[in-house]
């Protein structure tokens, strides 16, 4: 086996134990409440030790909101790759966006209701948006055919847009967690593709300007 042999199977090892690791994080805050579980309870579930688990993540949280945007950024990407070709810049990298975040049952979704429960939660997953970049940034360069900064800039300025959307929808659970004590299961309200969908259009006419399509 050769060094590179060695190297990728010691990465997919180590993948594999990250996603067992959230798996058994976000299966044991459904079940029992995101308060209620222990990095110890994590690190069993998922058959290893506590060292082991603070090698991946460094709080609870992490691994949970891991679990909940697990492969998100990728499938963003994924996605404007796989809108028509004709299709508007700027519309085919708002549907993508807010595809990823328009699953069944959103904004009330199971899911995204635990985010939303504590504020630990809150702030790890307003944190996760950043990774959108990257892969946003790759897709927007291919369908332009821009290698140069441009689709760099835009993909930051729609990474920014969408935390802002994001804050902006967990923000009212915030204001009822406080004046709560702390003590209040919180859901945002409002709809959260339709505030990615407002946050977007600001940044809508830089994607206009940059497409090679446009009239």
């Amino acid at each position: 086996m050769t060094a590179n042999d060695n190297g990728g199977l010691r990465e997919r090892k180590k993948a594999a134990t990250r996603e067992a690791l959230s798996a058994a994080a976000l299966r044991l805050a459904l079940e029992h409440g995101p308060q209620n579980v222990r990095v110890d309870d994590i690190a069993e579930a998922a058959g290893v030790s506590p060292r082991t688990y603070n090698n991946y993540f460094s709080s609870r949280e992490a691994a949970i909101v891991a679990a909940v945007a697990a492969e998100r950024a990728l499938r963003v990407g994924a996605a404007l790759r796989e809108r028509p070709a004709d299709e508007p810049l700027a519309e085919a990298v708002i549907e993508a966006v807010v595809s990823q975040y328009d699953e069944p049952g959103l904004p009330a979704g199971e899911l995204l209701k635990l985010v939303a429960s504590t504020a630990g939660l809150r702030t790890e997953f307003v944190g996760t948006v950043a990774a959108i970049e990257q892969p946003i940034a790759n897709a927007i360069a291919t369908r332009t055919g821009d290698e140069g900064l441009a689709p760099k800039v835009l993909a930051a300025a729609v990474s920014a847009a969408a935390r802002v959307a994001v804050e902006n929808w967990i923000r009212p659970a915030e204001d009822d967690e406080e004046q709560a004590g702390g003590s209040l299961l919180v859901v945002p309200s409002g709809s959260l593709p339709d505030l990615l969908r407002k946050a977007l259009a600001s940044v809508a006419p830089a994607l206009e300007a940059a497409d090679p399509a446009a009239p």
